[in-house]
Formats: C-alpha cells, structure tokens, sequence
C-alpha cells in the first residue's frame, strides 16, 4: 500500500470507530481481516496512524475546525507526527486510494496550527468530564500533564535479577539498543519512533530464559517502592498477570514467602507460565474459590501487602489511546469501591510493624491521596511511611527523583511529564 492509501485506511477505522462505538484493537483486527492486500508493514503503519489518531482527537479537531475522521488524521499529521503542509498534501493528493487533496480551508487550518485559545481538555486531549478531577491533581498544569499522557510510550523492560544482571541482558539484546533507566536499577529502555514497530521481544533468548520482562519503569518503581526484604511474608493482593509479582520476587532473592491472588482468575492464568520462567521458587498462586476464603489463613500474618488496585487507568494512557475516550464517570464511582474495599481486606492480613504498599496507574487524587486519607480515617492504627524514605530506601538518586515526582503528604505521584513514566502512585502505610 501507497502512504496515501494507509492514510485513507486509517481515516475509514476512525470512522467505524466513531459509528459502532467499538475498541481500536477489535476495528483494526476486523479490517485486517476484510482486507487481506494488506501485509504486515502496512497492517502496522495503519495502525500506528489511528492510535497517534486517538492521542490527539481533540487537539486534532481543534485545529482544523471539525471533528470528522478526515479532520483528525490531518490534525494528528500536523499535531503528532509534525509534518509540514507540503509533506501532508502529498499523502492526500488524490493519487490511487489517497485521500482527496487538501481543500483551502484544511491547508489554512494546518498552516495557522494554533491552539490558542483551546480549554483544557481539549489541548490535552482528555474528555471534558475528567477536567474537575485532573484540575484537582495538576492544577493549571492539567494540560501539559495530560498531554505527555496521550505521547507515545517506549517499551521498557526489566532485568530479572534471579537471572541475570543488567550488563548481561543488555549485551543479550544489544541489537535492540537498550539504554539503562533514569531511576530503575533493573530497566531497559527501547525508545521507539512514531511509525516503528514494536520488537518481538517475547521471542528473544534472554526474554524466553526469563531474563528479561516487559515492565514499565514506573511500575518496576511501584514495586521496588514497596520495599520487600529477603525473609519476609509478602502477599501481592491484586497479582494479574504477575508483573509485580515478579518483581516482589526476586527482591525477595527465593528466601521468606510471596503469595499472590487476584479476585479474577482469568487475570491471573498468565502468573504460571512467567513465574515458572523467573526462576522464582517461593511463590504460593492463591487461585480464587467461588467461597472466597483462600487467603484467609494469611490474616494478621504478613509483613507486606501489595495492592496493585484497579484504577481507571489514566496513567496508561500512552500505551492505550483508546481506553481515555471510553472510559465513564461510573467507571471511576466502580474503582473508588473496588480500592477501599481491596483496602479494607489488606488491614486485616498485615501484622503489627507490617505495610501496606498501595499502587494505582491513575493519576487522580480521588483513587490516590483521598484514598488513602480514607482508609487513614477509617484504621488510624497506620500511619504514612514518609514518601522521601520510601524512595530513599529503594533508589540511588532518590533526591532527583524526588524533585521530578509530585510528592504529597500520602505518597509519590509519577507521570510521563515529571518522571517519564507512565503516571503511578505509591503510597506505603505502616501499622503500629
């Protein structure tokens, strides 16, 4: 396929997007398959162009007067990908199965590109409902915080340390050019061009040996801002797909115990097969009972709990464009529930001089500080672990890292704007 006839392609998926109100992943699956022409390389040029699409929608329309499918991708060109107009009109010439060509107004809109003048909401391309909920946590710097949410993410991984040390695995897929972490002691960073394709790293030796995870540096932070110490009983109350669990793991170096359950089983299928591949040998899976008393012999036992809480996930929103367009005010009343609750239940498994480590990928203080100052209120035997010694206790440059992050009396807040990370909160409380 023709430059021209990718873009036409992904004009008509936001289309379809837009009509039948389905995820981005489902539509272009669905075109794949109807359009069989299509190789791999177009398959993922098409796709790059309607997530960049979905990251500035709101941007994109602003700056061409219109919110139609056409009107964005040209937007997004311009916003995004920061061609010129010339570099535009040669995609949509016309030519083939290229978009029509450029009319006046649409070269006059690209050539103004100005914001000026646009809410919030719509230069950080967020819906406007959330604007009272991201003012609350960024102020007047909303925006530009939700802006950084919406840029492409880089694929960072890290290092299993029961494996291997980060020399080693960096030499191992060297052709991928991994650079170190800012702040992980553990990461690798492959940073990623807008129209690239993502490297199969899943078939890689060093990821298949289990040397290698796929990991966000600020979730490998999360966990490391947890503090697990080699001996300790360890319970990862909302594991999924272990990410985190792993990472507990082989803090915990094989000595002492980690559990991990989830209140979904289908979320938690994937922690065998990584687990097995980590070389982790002290790890109970707490699949869950329809009775729901599988963790009921760890009450009053644990020297940690890790909540990775389900959030709303706005602090995933570079490595998922589409969920911030679906997501829904009853969607964040649900996570608000489901965090006190998973809350609640972490109390009363923690034993006495015990923490609690509470993490969400949201950057709202509804699900982070209120969250916390809730349960505060509600089990005022835990108190806050200042967030400068929870930082300072798993990191070398904790001071720098301290002066990137938003620091609040309940925890640390990472975003892509301040840590280059996706946007995490860590919170540990300590009871008494």
């Amino acid at each position: 396929m023709t430059p021209g006839a990718r873009l036409a392609a992904a004009i008509e998926i936001i289309g379809d997007i837009d009509q039948h109100r389905r995820p981005a992943p489902d539509v272009l699956k669905l075109w794949g398959l109807t359009h069989r022409f299509a190789g791999s390389g177009d398959r993922d040029a098409i796709s790059g162009l309607v997530y960049d699409a979905l990251r500035r929608r709101a941007s994109s329309a602003w700056l061409m007067g219109e919110a139609t499918p056409r009107a964005i991708l040209l937007g997004m060109l311009k916003r995004e990908r920061n061609l010129d107009i010339e570099a535009i009109s040669q995609l949509a010439n016309g030519a083939g199965h290229a978009p029509a060509p450029l009319s006046d107004a649409e070269r006059a809109a690209l050539d103004r590109a100005s914001l000026d003048g646009a809410p919030p909401h719509v230069a950080g391309d967020y819906p406007e409902w959330l604007d009272p909920h991201l003012a609350r946590a960024f102020g007047d710097e909303r925006a530009e915080e939700a802006a950084a949410l919406g840029s492409r993410a880089p694929l960072d991984l890290r290092v299993n340390t029961l494996k291997a040390d980060r020399d080693t695995a960096a030499e191992a897929i060297a052709d991928l050019a991994p650079e170190p972490t800012r702040w992980s002691p553990h990461g690798l960073r492959i940073r990623l061009s807008a129209d690239a394709k993502s490297p199969a790293v899943h078939a890689e030796p060093a990821f298949l040996k289990g040397q290698i995870e796929v990991q966000d540096e600020g979730s490998q932070l999360a966990a490391l801002f947890a503090h697990a110490r080699p001996g300790e009983q360890v319970l990862d109350l909302c594991a999924g797909g272990g990410g985190k669990t792993l990472a507990l793991a082989a803090a915990l170096q094989n000595k002492g115990q980690l559990y991990a359950t989830d209140d979904d089983k289908r979320r938690l299928a994937p922690i065998h097969e990584r687990l097995a591949r980590s070389g982790a040998r002290n790890v109970q899976v707490r699949t869950p009972k329809s009775i729901g008393t599988e963790i009921d012999d760890l009450n009053g036992r644990m020297d940690l709990v890790l909540i990775d809480a389900p959030c709303t996930g706005i602090g995933a929103w570079r490595r998922n464009p589409d969920a911030k367009w679906r997501v829904r005010p009853g969607a964040l009343v649900e996570r608000l529930k489901d965090q006190a609750e998973a809350l609640d239940h972490a109390a009363a498994l923690v034993k006495p001089g015990g923490r609690i480590a509470y993490v969400t990928c949201s950057v709202l203080d509804d699900e982070n500080g209120a969250q916390v100052r809730a349960f505060l209120a509600r089990h005022p035997e835990f108190k806050v672990v200042p967030p400068a010694e929870v930082a300072s206790a798993a990191i070398e440059k904790a001071d720098e890292f301290l002066a990137a992050a938003l620091v609040s009396d309940e925890g640390l807040l990472m975003t892509p704007r301040r840590t280059g990370t996706d946007g995490f909160f860590v919170s540990v409380m300590k009871r008494g």
